[in-house]
């Protein structure tokens, strides 16, 4: 069986390396008792016979996956995040704190199959403002990165994923084509959890059509120039904006040759520190901040669990706490947001009897009216609290009213759009 990884029961991890100069692969297995090997046939406990993928497989040979070419001791921990932030800020401008997250967030990429959740990494900013480096860096030195761009068909995408796994670098992630762009979501969407793969339609040789299940599970790091509609899909970026300040003295304008060298031996010691900590690493709940929400604690849980210095969790918490603050000040200025208000205001004034959904639109036009050119309906307001509040309304002698029952959603509802709370409603 042609093998790329393998992670068994008995403790057996295998991995593909891939030796550029002799065009040869083979597979580097760590077995239970801690010592490692390059192989090239594998004997299971199933009784598989394990072989490595073929040199002459196109993304292989032609590097658009880029594999470690043999097992490189790393030292410590420490030396090897180091080595890893030195070779980032040695090739990128990144912000501080954005160097921190990349240089944890590629070593979470080789050890990513320990978690059941992932963070993504994203630049965003306008051409010529680095994204691209910013992605060819950090993702020379990822666990098996696979390189896209935004003129790449989906399908290979969904093949690639689902074959080699590692972690997806896609630059111009702002498709044009809206099949395609939707497809993107889709992989977004399903592959920072495990166990949700996609289902898309395959034709076989006989001209069948049979649904396949597509793992995309695996870290990712793309580019794009504006951001997602979908707000919960934006939640799990980590995201850097580019061109917001000059490019930082002796970062090179071309690529030097170095790069691709240097990369190559900071995999293969990435390669050891998987063999030698994969089952060590887990999800450490002691992480966890009760400050931030529950959506953005699950999507930083892995990267946080990866750090052990108790000032730099502190540091990295406290931008997520930042990132946070600007997502709900986002959610402040929806109509939704506007809607809640203008109902809190009129359940603080009726001391918490039911809420006539008429003098909710009174009071929104009042406030909101201009906003949109147009007055908002009675219809259109109960729409806004029904579908996009989730608040339940009912017909009382006539009228349809907020019953003074929603009370606790409302009040919870409040926190998350980053709105006066009952009671403190000046």
């Amino acid at each position: 069986m042609p093998t790329i990884s393998r992670t068994c029961k008995d403790g057996t991890i295998i991995e593909l390396v891939y030796d550029a100069g002799e065009r040869k692969t083979a597979l580097a297995v760590s077995r239970h008792n801690g010592l490692w090997n390059v192989e090239q046939e594998v004997r299971t406990e199933t009784g598989e016979r394990l072989v490595p993928y073929s040199p002459s497989n196109n993304l292989i040979a032609n590097e658009c996956v880029l594999l470690p070419s043999t097992v490189t001791d790393h030292g410590s921990k420490e030396r090897l995040l180091e080595e890893i932030a030195a070779f980032i800020h040695r090739y990128a401008d990144l912000s501080p704190q954005f160097e921190k997250f990349a240089t944890y967030y590629v070593l979470l990429t080789w050890v990513h199959d320990a978690f059941n959740e992932l963070p993504y990494l994203r630049f965003r900013g306008d051409y010529g403002t680095g994204k691209t480096r910013g992605l060819m860096t950090i993702g020379s030195i990822c666990y098996k990165p696979f390189f896209a761009s935004g003129a790449s068909t989906v399908s290979p995408i969904f093949h690639t994923l689902d074959t080699f796994g590692g972690t997806l670098v896609f630059d111009e992630a702002d498709l044009r084509f809206s099949d395609a762009k939707a497809d993107i979501v889709k992989i977004l969407n399903n592959g920072n959890v495990r166990g949700l793969p996609v289902l898309r339609t395959v034709v076989t040789r006989a001209k069948e059509f049979n649904p396949h299940a597509f793992h995309v599970y695996g870290p990712k790091i793309i580019g794009m120039r504006e951001s997602f509609e979908d707000r919960a899909l934006e939640s799990r970026f980590l995201t850097e904006e580019t061109g917001q300040r000059p490019l930082r003295a002796g970062i090179p304008i071309h690529l030097p040759d170095s790069l691709k060298r240097e990369a190559l031996e900071l995999r293969n010691k990435l390669l050891h520190f998987r063999l030698v900590n994969r089952f060590a690493v887990a999800t450490d709940p002691s992480v966890v901040t009760p400050e931030i929400e529950p959506r953005l604690n699950q999507m930083a849980l892995s990267l946080l669990s990866l750090v052990d210095s108790p000032a730099l969790r502190a540091e990295m918490t406290e931008a997520l706490i930042r990132q946070q603050a600007d997502l709900i000040n986002e959610r402040s200025q929806t109509l939704a947001a506007q809607v809640l208000q203008v109902t809190i205001e009129a359940l603080e004034k009726s001391d918490g009897v039911s809420i006539p959904l008429r003098e909710i639109a009174d009071g929104f036009n009042a406030r909101h009216a201009s906003d949109y050119n147009r007055f908002l309906s009675n219809k259109a307001i109960g729409t806004v609290l029904r579908k996009r509040l989730r608040l339940q309304t009912q017909k009382s002698r006539g009228v349809y009213v907020v019953p003074a029952s929603e009370l606790p959603k409302i009040d919870v509802l409040a926190k998350r759009f980053g709105v006066d709370r009952l009671g403190t409603t000046p």
